[in-house]
C-alpha cells in the first residue's frame, strides 16, 4: 500500500532553477520556469522517509480563473519513474530519505502565464511559465544559442530611424528582465478585452504564440482598450510627453501598470514597436525591431499610394494613403501549424495603430516568406503588410484651372528594411527576406476577402512589380 508523503517544508530551490530555465535575469526571489523542460522542488518529510515504490504523492497544477483539463489549463498527475516532456509529469531523483527532490515537467504546449502547484495535502506553490525557445518541442524554438543571446536575452538594442539615405541608429533599452516588467507583461495578457471576455479560454489561448502576438499587437496601443501607449503625430504633447523623449520600454510599462493601466502619452511607432519587442522577448518569443524605410500606408488596399502635388511639387490634397519616411515594427520567431508548411520563422506584428484588423487596431502576425512570395489571402493582415513594402506610387499634378496631369514619380517604397545584427550594433539589410530584387517580374494574384471596416466586401488586384 503507497503511503502519501508527509511533508512538513519545501524549498522551490529558486537560484538553481531560475539559472538553469534561463530566467534569472528577472531575479531570483520566485520560482520562473519554461515550459518542456523539468526543474526540480526539495520536500522536507515531516514523517517517515521516502521508499521507491512506497510512497505516493498527488500533484495538481492550473492557471487562470477557470482551470480546466479540458482547456489544458488544469492537469493533475502523480509519481512516475521517469519525467515524461510530452505531459505534465513528476519524478523523485533523489535516494530514499527524509529530504526528496521532485522533478517536475511541464507540456512544451503548456499556455504561458502563471501557475498554481498543489503538493498533495501539503500545501500550495505559485510559478510563471514561459516560452521556452531553448526547446526544440516548442513552437518557438530557436536553434542558435547566438540568436537567442540577441532575441531574447539581450536588453540593449538599437532602433534605425532618419531617411532611406541616411538611417540614424538610436539605441533603446529594452530591459525585459528589469524589476516589475514581467508583471507588467502578464498584466497585458490579464487585461486584454478577449480576456475580460472569457479568461478560461483566454487562459488556454496562451499555449500559442500567433494568439498571443496578435493580443500584443492590440494591447501595446490603447485604441481598442486598456492598452499601453497612445499614439500621437503632431507636434502638441500636453498632458504627456514627446515620443522623442524615451530612451526605452521601462519607464513605459511601469508608468502603465502602476497608474490602473491609464495609456502613456505619447508614442510614434518605433516605440509602440520597442515595447512589443520587450513584452515578446519577457514572455519568450525571440524578437527583433524592424525599420522599414518609405513605408506605404495603403488604406483602401489597392496597392497603389496615390499623391496630388502642385506645380510646384508640393502636395497639396490630403490623401489617407500616404508615405512614411520611415515606419517600424517587430517580428515575432514562430511555427506556423495554422498555415501550409514553408510559412515558419519570422512573422510581422505591428502594434502602431494605422487600420483595423478583425475590428481592433491590431496587425499580425504574418509569415515574411507569404509577404515575399505574395501570398496575401494567409492570416493575418497580408496585403496591409505587402502594401507597406511594395505598393505603386501615383503621383498626380495637379494645375491651377483645375485639370491633373500622371507625372512619373521616383519614389519606391520598402527600401533599406534594416534590424539590428546579431551580436553587434551593425545593421542588417533584410530586404530580401521581404521581396525579391527589383527588376524581376513577378504577377502576384492577391483576391482576398476584406474586414468589414472595407467598404468592398470582395476585391481582386493583380499586382505587377515591372523592371526598373
Amino acid at each position: 500500500e503507497e503511503e502519501a508523503l508527509d511533508i512538513a517544508r519545501w524549498d522551490l530551490e529558486c537560484e538553481f532553477n531560475n539559472t538553469d530555465h534561463r530566467t534569472e535575469l528577472n531575479g531570483v526571489e520566485r520560482l520562473i520556469v519554461r515550459r518542456g523542460q523539468s526543474f526540480t522542488i526539495n520536500l522536507h518529510l515531516r514523517s517517515g522517509v521516502y521508499q521507491p515504490g512506497g510512497s505516493a504523492l498527488d500533484l495538481t497544477v492550473e492557471t487562470g480563473p477557470q482551470p480546466s483539463d479540458q482547456y489544458g489549463t488544469q492537469a493533475s498527475f502523480g509519481l512516475t519513474d521517469q519525467i515524461d516532456t510530452s505531459r505534465w509529469s513528476a519524478a523523485i531523483t533523489s535516494p530514499p530519505g527524509n529530504m526528496v527532490s521532485l522533478s517536475i515537467c511541464s507540456p512544451p504546449d503548456a499556455p504561458i502565464g502563471r501557475w498554481r502547484l498543489t503538493l498533495g495535502q501539503g500545501g500550495r506553490v505559485d510559478f510563471v511559465l514561459l516560452y521556452n525557445p531553448w526547446c526544440s518541442g516548442d513552437v518557438v524554438y530557436m536553434d542558435s544559442e547566438e540568436k537567442l543571446r540577441e532575441y531574447i536575452l539581450a536588453q540593449d538594442g538599437i532602433i534605425y530611424r532618419g531617411g532611406w539615405k541616411y538611417p540614424i541608429p538610436t539605441p533603446w533599452n529594452y530591459g525585459q528582465f528589469e524589476d516589475g516588467i514581467l508583471n507588467a507583461c502578464l498584466r497585458i495578457l490579464d487585461m486584454n478585452p478577449k480576456c475580460l471576455r472569457n479568461p478560461g479560454k483566454d487562459a488556454s489561448g496562451r499555449r500559442n504564440p500567433i494568439y498571443v502576438s496578435r493580443v500584443l499587437s492590440a494591447m501595446v496601443n490603447c485604441n481598442d482598450d486598456k492598452g499601453v501607449l497612445q499614439g500621437r503625430w503632431t507636434d502638441d504633447y500636453d498632458g504627456g510627453v514627446s515620443p522623442l523623449s524615451w530612451k526605452g520600454s521601462v519607464e513605459i510599462l511601469r508608468n502603465w501598470d502602476t497608474n490602473a493601466c491609464q495609456p502613456v502619452r505619447f508614442g510614434q511607432c518605433w516605440v509602440f514597436a520597442a515595447v512589443a519587442c520587450s513584452v515578446s522577448r519577457a514572455l519568450g518569443i525571440p524578437c527583433r525591431l524592424v525599420t522599414n524605410y518609405n513605408s506605404a500606408h495603403d488604406t483602401n488596399s489597392n496597392l497603389v499610394i496615390e499623391r496630388y502635388v502642385d506645380e510646384n511639387g508640393q502636395l497639396v490634397q490630403k490623401s489617407r494613403d500616404m508615405i512614411w519616411n520611415y515606419h517600424c515594427w517587430v517580428e515575432n520567431w514562430m511555427t506556423r501549424p495554422d498555415l501550409k508548411p514553408g510559412f515558419d520563422g519570422w512573422q510581422v506584428m505591428d502594434p502602431t495603430p494605422q487600420e483595423k484588423s478583425e475590428g481592433v487596431y491590431c496587425c499580425g502576425p504574418i509569415p515574411l516568406k507569404a509577404i515575399k512570395e505574395g501570398e496575401l489571402t494567409d492570416k493575418y493582415d497580408a496585403p496591409f503588410v505587402f502594401a507597406e513594402v511594395n505598393a505603386d506610387v501615383h503621383t498626380f499634378m495637379k494645375r491651377k484651372d483645375g485639370s491633373t496631369k500622371k507625372i512619373i514619380s521616383s519614389v519606391h517604397v520598402g527600401l533599406k528594411i534594416s534590424t539590428k545584427s546579431v551580436g553587434s550594433d551593425r545593421r542588417e539589410d533584410i530586404t530580401h527576406l521581404y521581396k525579391y530584387p527589383e527588376g524581376r517580374e513577378i504577377h502576384y494574384d492577391t483576391t482576398v476577402t476584406c474586414h468589414q471596416d472595407t467598404p468592398m466586401s470582395h476585391y481582386t488586384t493583380i499586382w505587377h512589380q515591372e523592371s526598373r
